[in-house]
């Protein structure tokens, strides 16, 4: 994984989930499909996981001119007039998602999420992505998480405290199969070894579709012609000693 990716996010995430759509469509059984769902809301608090989505503009319509208050008629009171007026304009932050479901419309067998900063952040982001992630949970449908940004808190369907202490801060995913609602599944991607190849649930008796994960972050990464990366700025999470001169070492080999 590519810590620097985190800087384009937005478009990263949506990459990971047309891709994932594209890849395991073909494997699916004939009655089931693979969809791309979104949530949308307004984000009205700043937060330290804004960069991800410009979702608030705020324009000036008028400043007014430095002169002194007037005074309101027959009142005796001094009435303050605004320095400057705004318009606070909110567009909706849109995140997607996948769903594979039944044919023509029907249960949802499997809901995949490559979380975002938004969900790890706090505010309204967060608080909607656990709203789903609840309702998913009960259902019968299982829960896949990939957690691929180091940036926040985690907010994966297991108590953090079970997340063992060497795997805090690595790569995460977390799959629950629909008809083992209280078992995790908890996979652990080191930013030093290749991404694994997650086993997608569908329905109980069915063999899960295998997912490479880093074969879609290298599409996502050729497609958005990312080889122009900065690597040499610094990340906004700073990686240890160790893994500096790690990713050093691996740009100078590749550099040859």
């Amino acid at each position: 994984m590519d810590p620097y990716l985190e800087s384009y996010w937005g478009d990263v995430h949506h990459g990971l989930i047309q891709y994932t759509r594209d890849a395991l469509a073909p494997g699916l059984p004939e009655d089931l499909r693979a969809r791309v769902e979104e949530r949308v809301f307004v984000e009205t608090e700043p937060g330290p996981g804004r960069f991800v989505v410009p979702d608030l503009h705020i324009a000036q319509v008028q400043r007014k001119a430095s002169r002194p208050m007037e005074m309101r008629e027959g009142s005796g009171t001094t009435v303050a007039e605004p320095e400057a007026v705004f318009e606070v304009l909110e567009e909706p932050v849109t995140e997607g998602y996948l769903e594979i479901t039944e044919r023509g419309g029907g249960r949802v067998v499997t809901v995949i999420e490559f979380l975002s900063p938004a969900n790890k952040l706090g505010g309204v982001g967060q608080q909607k992505y656990v709203e789903k992630q609840q309702q998913v949970l009960q259902s019968d449908a299982s829960l896949v998480e990939i957690d691929l940004v180091r940036a926040g808190r985690r907010v994966l369907a297991m108590p953090e405290h079970r997340i063992p202490e060497a795997a805090q801060r690595e790569y995460l995913a977390c799959i629950s199969p629909g008809w083992r609602r209280t078992r995790r599944e908890l996979y652990v991607m080191r930013l030093r070894q290749r991404l694994p190849v997650l086993p997608i649930p569908l329905r109980k008796h069915e063999k899960p579709l295998p997912l490479d994960l880093q074969s879609l972050i290298e599409q996502v990464y050729a497609a958005g012609r990312y080889d122009d990366t900065d690597y040499s700025a610094e990340l906004d999470l700073p990686l240890s000693a160790e893994l500096r001169a790690w990713a050093a070492k691996l740009l100078k080999t590749r550099k040859k």
